[in-house]
């Protein structure tokens, strides 16, 4: 029982940590490289991480200079910032880019919060799938004849504790990045 609760922890984590890495895809006030996270270039035929592929410096709040390590990359590099749901348009000097971000208005804020929300109910929803695969397991254990149903009473208990607990921290996530968008 004790595995199951385990994993179940381990899983809800991960499911946690990838809504926080969601988060930091979702552009707020400032620019950050990690926006970049999902963006992937066709280099030489194999999409490849953009991280891979450039160093990314910020020399102001709204602005992000990429400088790819293969220069004959910069064009494709390019194209994927262009084409990426980002809503930039990256200048191309020969040997960097710039991305300048344009300021959020009031409408694009509220755009980035629905998303967010969504993003959030998604991972709260990836803790729960993982409750009820614990749940099935635990019931499985009891209806095997391993342990009794006072132990699976309260190992349910001890998971529904856990999930609470990751739920919590999404939700406080969420409210975190639902001030950061609000901030001006």
């Amino acid at each position: 029982m004790n595995d199951i609760l385990n994993e179940a922890d381990d899983k809800m984590g991960k499911s946690v940590e990838a809504t926080r890495e969601e988060f930091a895809t979702i552009r707020a006030g400032r620019a950050t490289p990690s926006m970049f996270n999902k963006i992937l270039v066709d280099y030489y035929g194999t999409p490849t991480p953009i991280q891979q592929l450039a160093t990314f410096t910020s020399p102001e709040p709204r602005v992000i200079n990429i400088a790819p390590f293969d220069i004959s990359a910069m064009a494709n590099i390019e194209k994927a910032i262009r084409d990426s749901d980002l809503g930039v348009n990256p200048s191309n000097d020969g040997k960097i880019l710039r991305a300048v971000f344009p300021e959020l208005t009031e409408e694009r804020r509220k755009e980035y919060i629905k998303l967010a929300k969504e993003k959030a109910e998604q991972g709260r929803v990836a803790v729960r799938q993982v409750r009820q695969k614990a749940k099935q397991n635990l019931e499985k254990l009891e209806k095997d004849g391993e342990v009794g149903k006072d132990d699976v009473t309260g190992a349910e208990k001890r998971l529904d504790t856990l999930t609470k607990k990751h739920t919590d921290t999404i939700d406080e996530l969420l409210k975190h990045k639902e001030s950061e968008l609000l901030e001006v």
